[in-house]
């Protein structure tokens, strides 16, 4: 499942959350709901939206030398 990441719009509060592609959680209420967040006094209809990160690559290592890069222009190229 990957991870995605939720900002509530009335407090600033953001949070990683991992949940399937199928599901599309649009309140604070929906996130507690899959037992990801405490509600921590915050109302469950409040809205919440999904950021867009950077992705995090997950092949290569220490000794592995650079990878190379997609060829997307984005944020994976080998860095010299």
């Amino acid at each position: 499942m990957p991870y995605y990441e939720y900002r509530c719009t009335t407090s600033g509060r953001t949070v990683e959350v991992r949940h399937g592609m199928n599901e599309t959680p649009s309140t604070w209420g929906e996130l507690t709901a899959l037992g990801v967040v405490d509600a921590e006094g915050t109302p469950a209809d409040t809205p919440v939206e999904r950021l867009i990160s950077a992705p995090v690559p997950l092949a290569g290592g220490a000794g592995q030398g650079d990878l190379p890069s997609c060829g997307t222009g984005c944020a994976c190229a080998a860095q010299h």
